[in-house]
């Protein structure tokens, strides 16, 4: 009797677990059925290479450049085309204009990359992103700005852009598909007169700049110079011929209240003359200003 009980039971149990497993089945069935599933246009370029791209402001073949792939649940079957618009801001006015079309990319124009996903390389320069502003070089100049927006269109009548996206496509580490880009307008350096330059460093104090300095670097070769004692400190330094750019940098230190600086081209003019407080940790040559260096 309690082995009849016994396989009764079981059988109970098997018959129970089948019962689950389909209800579990048709319940995981009755989810994907409600999926809406999307898409991506990511970017394959580097993130560091992206940030760090910006267009010079003086040179209208100045380019932005970055690879992308699109990914569906089609493995990129439903891409349609992807329309790129530019919008400009304006840093003095703090105003940013309305959108402009700059092209359209059609599936065409894309070819399957190593994971089998349609792929191409956007090049835009800035020539072409005023151009369709309307925008002439007058316009704009160094601390300005360009957004290009992408809009990813495929063949059921979808469209997928920055602002029907959610954090997990638009920044993360595996989507990196924000839609949505800012290129900064850059002014290229100013090459520096050959010869010998001066930096004349003062304390109102009389004792020192307690840790502070002021970096040199020329074509990426960096000098520091402080000043040690007394009221004031001179100190040259040599610009070879043929040098393509020189920044200097004020480095801060406890009394930066108490420090003034000039530094003097070989040409004899004063380039900056800054303090007491300098600003620290930037460039202190502004080369988007006509600089005599």
């Amino acid at each position: 009797m309690k082995k009849y009980i016994k396989n009764i039971m079981i059988l109970s149990l098997v018959a129970t677990g089948f019962i689950a497993c389909e209800s579990s089945n048709k319940t995981i069935d009755d989810v994907f059925a409600e999926v809406t599933r999307g898409a991506v246009f990511r970017s394959t370029t580097a993130a560091a290479d992206v940030a760090a791209q910006s267009f010079n402001f003086d040179d209208p073949s100045s380019t932005y450049s970055v690879t992308f792939e699109v990914e569906d649940h089609e493995q990129g079957a439903l891409l349609q085309d992807v329309e790129v618009y530019t919008s400009f801001n304006d840093a003095v006015a703090g105003t940013s204009s309305s959108e402009a079309l700059v092209t359209t990319l059609p599936a065409s124009a894309f070819s399957a990359n190593d994971f089998g996903l349609p792929s191409i390389t956007v090049n835009t320069t800035l020539g072409e992103l005023a151009s369709a502003l309307g925008l002439s070089p007058s316009d704009y100049t160094g601390g300005d700005s360009f957004t290009i927006r992408y809009v990813l269109n495929l063949t059921d009548g979808r469209s997928f852009s920055n602002d029907n996206l959610n954090s997990t496509v638009s920044g993360g580490s595996y989507f990196r598909s924000p839609f949505i880009y800012t290129i900064p307008l850059v002014c290229p350096p100013i090459a520096p007169t050959a010869g010998e330059w001066t930096l004349e460093l003062q304390d109102s104090y009389g004792d020192s700049w307690n840790g502070a300095s002021l970096s040199v670097t020329i074509d990426g070769v960096s000098t520091d110079y402080s000043h040690a004692d007394g009221s004031s400190t001179t100190h040259t330094f040599t610009v070879p011929a043929g040098t393509v750019e020189i920044q200097i940098v004020y480095n801060s230190g406890s009394y930066d209240e108490e420090n003034n600086f000039q530094v003097i081209s070989a040409n004899g003019d004063t380039v900056l003359d800054l303090g007491p407080s300098p600003t620290s940790g930037e460039s202190l040559f502004d080369f988007c200003l006509p600089l005599d260096l």
